[in-house]
């Protein structure tokens, strides 16, 4: 049985695989015009050599009709050599060669035995010659159709070696087992090299298949390398990349195009109030609503957290980028729907032009920050473009940078220190320092502007030591009870060796390392969530406190409170201007304080002016509290006065 279904399978269509199918057809088709070749040279070479021994017929008409079927087959093949079959089509055009081929074998072997009884020897001897010189030629151009050229080896081996044996000639039965040894040899053969054929074919199939897959994962990963994930808009990689490959044409052709940052105005307070959840919401809105206004030579992505980008890549006139920017602030300034209720945020554009505003890509980008960054200031919901007074601004930035680069930074730093106050007990319990830089060239600047750029040129290490060092001078001469407050920027905690160089610091100091307490904002914890973590910790094991400051400004505050090395949390101090009169922030307030008081970890309330404040937090049950309402930042030499005054005014502080 099994043999049986062997045979049935050699002799059969392979239905059930149509890439086999279509590769036998094309190997066959590149043989068509060998095979009729070999039938039609052989068959008038036997022809014209019977012509006087053998009847008309038999040496001209039949040959002659033999042959006019090999010539009308090759012109059809001609005719439809380019052809693409689909699989239903293949299937049956396979059948009707392998019945072809048992036709043509059958006219052929009875046309030969037929001619066999006449004439000499030598005759006979090249019809035999004929037999099989055609019989190998036909089966090699046949070797990709395994059922055709079985078949053809069958009939003519089985009839040409049967009508030898009836001859009864020792001579003939010998060429008849020899024919028969030869055509199993070749059955074998026939049966390798389909075999192999079929091989590669599946091994090619293979390799698509493998291909493909790879190809699939090349464009997912493309994708997700170049799509963020959340608004399906292309992401800060794409971005960039376009930016690129603009500026590198328009510099070549002599053109320009349009840069513009977006930021949401409000989308923190959607975080805070209705969780991070609700906040990908708006995210994802946002970008469909940015999508809307995307058309050939305008170009939408995100950049990260609620920074989107734009590009236009022809380019526009102030007033249509103005029109334009007015339609997408417009668009993102409808209501949100957000778990069952509605958010109103509003979206700011800052505009630079290539190559007006900048000739490199980092140029033209910090100018369109600029713009964005007088946007949120003073203009927030509405479009601004690049101009002189931006461009003073970052000269400087460029000026402080400088400045700041060859400063004397051990005599120019200063310190002041604004306290922490305890309203159970009436009494200050630790002094939050804060650094200051007054230079000869630019006077006092800003802190917020000299710490941006000090961590924008690494120069915040160098900074950060000598603000260290005097804070804990100061602390050296302060009551026992009472600790210091230390501010970090992302750069510090950024390696384990520059957060152990911290603690060394601490540690020469003579100040016990339980009476300091560094402070680190979320977004330099989310920077690189591992490091910090592994710096955090290294300063927590030295005896150090650590807290989480201006908690709720982040995207997602919660997600690090339980995984890091957290002593305190800091309510951030835009909680605190409407905490006597919204709901909502008072809400907010109480739901951190629950969450430290279930966690065992502190919390200070930052930014309290008004006594109203004080007593509505009191009430929700804060206890160490921070803000101008409490003392204002001081000088060092101030601040022994301070404490002298608070102890002797008692519980009036509060008051």
């Amino acid at each position: 049985m099994v043999r049986l279904a062997r045979l049935r399978e050699a002799l059969s269509v392979a239905e059930g695989d149509p890439e086999l199918v279509r590769s036998q057809l094309q190997a066959f088709g590149r043989q068509i015009p060998l095979l009729y070749f070999i039938l039609l040279v052989n068959t008038l070479a036997v022809a014209i050599t019977h012509l006087g021994s053998t009847p008309a017929w038999l040496s001209i008409y039949f040959p002659g009709v033999l042959c006019t079927l090999c010539i009308i087959r090759c012109v059809r093949w001609w005719r439809v050599r380019q052809r693409v079959l689909t699989h239903d089509k293949a299937v049956p055009e396979l059948r009707k060669l392998i019945w072809l081929t048992g036709i043509f074998g059958t006219a052929f072997s009875s046309w030969s035995l037929l001619l066999f009884p006449y004439g000499t020897a030598y005759e006979q001897a090249q019809v035999t010659f004929y037999m099989a010189t055609t019989l190998v030629g036909c089966v090699f151009c046949l070797m990709h159709l395994r059922a055709a050229a079985l078949l053809l080896l069958s009939i003519v081996v089985l009839s040409f070696s049967a009508f030898l044996v009836y001859t009864r000639s020792p001579i003939f039965i010998a060429m008849a087992i020899d024919m028969t040894l030869v055509g199993v040899a070749l059955a074998f053969i026939i049966e390798l090299y389909y075999r192999t054929f079929a091989g590669v074919v599946h091994a090619q199939r293979e390799l698509q298949v493998s291909q493909q897959k790879t190809q699939t994962l090349s464009d997912d990963n493309f994708r997700l390398a170049s799509i963020d994930s959340l608004t399906d808009l292309p992401n800060r990689r794409s971005f960039f990349a376009s930016l690129r490959a603009l500026s590198e044409q328009a510099l070549g052709t002599g053109g320009g195009f349009n840069v513009g940052l977006i930021d949401l105005d409000g989308f923190k307070q959607v975080n805070d109030i209705y969780g991070h959840a609700s906040g990908d919401l708006v995210l994802q809105e946002v970008g469909v609503r940015l999508l809307a206004f995307a058309e050939p030579g305008i170009f939408f992505a995100r950049l990260g957290g609620d920074e989107f980008g734009v590009l236009a890549q022809h380019k526009l006139a102030n007033e249509t980028l103005v029109e334009l920017g007015e339609r997408v602030c417009e668009a993102l300034s409808q209501p949100y729907r957000v778990a069952g209720n509605v958010a109103e945020l509003t979206g700011t554009i800052g505009w630079a032009a290539f190559p007006e505003a900048g000739t490199t890509v980092q140029q033209v980008f910090e100018r369109a920050d600029a713009a964005l960054y007088v946007g949120k200031e003073s203009r927030r919901g509405t479009p601004v473009i690049f101009s002189t007074e931006h461009e003073t601004r970052i000269r400087r930035s460029s000026l402080v940078a400088q400045e700041l680069r060859h400063a004397d930074l051990e005599s120019e730093l200063l310190l002041e220190f604004q306290p922490i106050y305890d309203v159970l007990t009436q009494r200050t319990i630790g002094m939050e320092a804060l650094g200051r830089w007054h230079n000869a060239r630019l006077g006092a600047v800003r802190p917020e502007e000299f710490i941006r750029i000090a961590e924008r040129t690494d120069l915040i290490l160098h900074v950060t030591e000598v603000l260290l060092r005097k804070a804990l001078e100061e602390v050296s001469r302060w009551p026992s009870d009472l600790y210091l407050s230390f501010n970090l920027s992302a750069i510090d905690i950024s390696t384990s060796p520059r957060a152990r160089r911290l603690v060394d610091i601490v540690l020469d100091s003579g100040v016990p390392a339980h009476h300091v307490n560094f402070e680190i904002t979320e977004t330099a914890v989310t920077r690189d969530f591992e490091q910090a973590h592994s710096s955090l910790t290294m300063i927590k094991q030295a005896g150090c406190r650590v807290s989480l400051d201006d908690f709720g400004t982040g995207y997602s505050s919660l997600s690090y409170v339980h995984r890091l090395p957290f002593d305190t949390i800091k309510i951030d101090r835009s909680f605190m201007t409407d905490v006597d009169s919204n709901s909502a922030s008072k809400k907010i307030v109480k739901s951190v304080l629950d969450l430290c008081r279930n966690l065992g970890l502190e919390c200070i309330v930052e930014g309290l002016e008004t006594a109203s404040q004080a007593d509505v937090v009191q009430a929700l049950g804060a206890r160490a509290m921070q803000g101008y309402l409490f003392g204002r930042p001081m000088r060092a030499s101030a601040v022994s006065t301070y404490l002298q005054t608070t102890v002797e005014q008692g519980h009036a502080v509060g008051t």
